[in-house]
């Protein structure tokens, strides 16, 4: 039995496929396109989940025998943790504990959503452009709490790579993409660099397909 992982080109899910090449599970990779025009996951994705969003993964081997379908990168990923008893999960130290859960929920839920309203505004002429410059002190602090964080010790959750460095990786990229970020933060520079030079993180490269943010 294998784990199914519905891939969305340029997305959330490389972290997923990253995370099952580090912790050595046998997985499948189903790639969709997005749309050239909206850039949005093609409709296929829906026959899958009802969201009809990427991540997504199948797992045929589940407990009790039952096929799991699990969405959401957050929720993933603490099922592929739980599901290798632990590894990359909660650290040993209560300090790391907390920090751990911090960066595992703060990925989503602080620091992407600014970065893609910036994406968005983006899109829209001259009113867009102007926006924009007032979304970029928001995310700016964002950076630079990561820039303080990163510059007091190698890892998101404290000395050991966790799943937190898996959660983090896409909004980092995103902001070294669109987001501003750049030498002037070389601690958080250092970490993406040190994070694409995992082996793990390199053969999900190769699993995955073309990926713009690497």
């Amino acid at each position: 039995m294998t784990i199914i992982v519905h891939h969305l080109e340029n997305s959330r899910s490389q972290r997923v496929l990253w995370l099952l090449e580090e912790l050595a599970l046998p997985y499948e990779v189903r790639r969709y396109e997005r749309d050239k025009v909206t850039m949005l996951a093609p409709p296929e994705l829906k026959r899958v989940h009802p969201l009809g969003k990427s991540p997504v993964i199948e797992d045929t081997s589940a407990a009790g025998g039952d096929r799991a379908v699990i969405a959401e990168t957050g929720a993933i990923v603490e099922y592929l943790v739980e599901k290798c008893d632990g590894r990359l999960g909660t650290p040993a130290r209560r300090a790391d504990v907390l920090r751990y859960r911090f960066f595992l929920h703060y990925a989503e839920g602080s620091v992407m959503p600014p970065l893609l309203v910036k994406l968005v505004l983006s899109k829209v002429p001259l009113l867009g452009k102007v926006a924009m410059k007032r979304i970029q002190p928001m995310i700016d602090v964002h950076l630079d709490f990561i820039e303080a964080e990163l510059a007091s010790r190698p890892w998101f959750a404290g000395e050991a790579f966790s799943a937190a460095d898996v959660m983090m990786s896409f909004p980092v990229e995103a902001a070294r993409s669109r987001g501003g970020l750049d030498r002037s933060r070389p601690a958080t520079i250092a970490w993406l660099e040190k994070v694409h030079a995992r082996p793990a993180y390199q053969a999900a490269l190769k699993a995955g397909g073309p990926y713009a943010f690497a």
